[in-house]
């Protein structure tokens, strides 16, 4: 990989570093290859120190769970970052909450309800870490992040702590402005006012939806695609065929042809391959072109490795992880 050498940072800046760290561990699609550097911060300053200390060339990536996310075979190069569970603490104050970027969704959604904040129940249906979800304005149910974001703590690539305001990030559908290299470390939502139990009731519908139309206990990546202006993505997909289609250990899921699948030892590349091969076929049925919502990130896997082996086969190196037991819901848009 061609970056500079990463140098450990000094003993007790409050900074994990791990060299060729497994992704496919924790990614939900339990493939890909290593991260070149794996850095897990104490906190947002320890984390700005060593990104000012980073030599620029070298890029980085945050990562929460990994729900949305194909790590390709061949590796992330540069520093992966995750966010510890200390930095995933919700409180409220003022009808406001506050949440570290390592909260998972349905975590705030829980709190705001607690505390009779109706309006973010939605998140209840987004599988992902908080950070993830202002990062790309994740939504589902007809709402998306933009629209209960308050402001959001961002350490900047160049190792500055600042406070965005929402309209700072230029929110569009399933994006941001926010830079490469940048993480999101805190944000701060609102709501309105509403009675805990309508709330809780509102949660539980989303729940019992995503259970009944989603492949929720499978290695999976959440919604693949976007949303064209007019049209379901799954709709799109299914008119053209592709329920169930498969490449290798790689599958359009039956039950949410918007989700694709490892059904057990799929390389990254079957996956992506598969995901390219559903837009071909939707492109070519209605004319339609689908636009990825998973994160496709890293390197392919070297063609001599490749052709060698087998793509996802036992010589290449790519670990295949065994599920957790439950495995974390994915989800996505209906």
């Amino acid at each position: 990989m061609s970056v500079p050498p990463l140098t450990p940072p000094a003993s007790g800046r409050g900074i994990k570093v791990e060299a060729g760290a497994s992704l496919a561990a924790f990614i939900w699609f339990r493939t890909g290859g290593p991260a070149e550097t794996l850095v897990r911060p104490d906190t947002a300053n320890d984390l700005a120190a060593f990104l000012r200390d980073l030599h620029p060339s070298t890029p980085v990536l945050p990562v929460g769970v990994g729900s949305n996310l194909i790590v390709r075979d061949g590796g992330v190069p540069g520093v992966v970052v995750r966010l510890p569970k200390a930095m995933a603490k919700v409180s409220v104050q003022d009808g406001r909450v506050r949440a570290g970027a390592g909260a998972m969704g349905i975590t705030v959604a829980s709190a705001a309800r607690d505390a009779g904040i109706a309006g973010l129940e939605f998140l209840r249906g987004i599988p992902g870490t908080v950070g993830g979800a202002v990062r790309m304005n994740a939504g589902a149910y007809a709402r998306d992040v933009s629209e209960i974001l308050v402001e959001a703590t961002v350490v900047t690539r160049e190792g500055s702590v600042e406070i965005w305001p929402a309209e700072k990030l230029g929110f569009t559908y399933r994006h941001s402005d926010l830079p490469a290299g940048a993480v999101v470390v805190e944000a701060v939502f609102s709501g309105t006012p509403g009675e805990p139990a309508v709330i809780g009731a509102e949660m539980d519908r989303i729940a019992a939806e995503r259970e009944a139309s989603q492949p929720l206990r499978s290695r999976t990546g959440g919604s693949t695609f976007k949303n064209p202006d007019g049209h379901k993505a799954w709709a799109l997909i299914d008119a053209a065929g592709c329920r169930g289609l498969t490449r290798g250990d790689a599958q359009v899921s039956e039950k949410h042809c918007n989700f694709l699948l490892n059904l057990g030892a799929a390389s990254s590349a079957e996956i992506e391959a598969l995901g390219e091969e559903v837009r071909d076929r939707v492109r070519a049925h209605s004319g339609v072109t689908l636009e990825w919502e998973i994160q496709r990130v890293g390197e392919y896997l070297p063609a001599r490795l490749r052709d060698g082996a087998g793509e996802g086969g036992p010589d290449t190196g790519i670990l295949h992880q065994p599920l957790p037991r439950p495995l974390p819901q994915a989800g996505g848009e209906q």
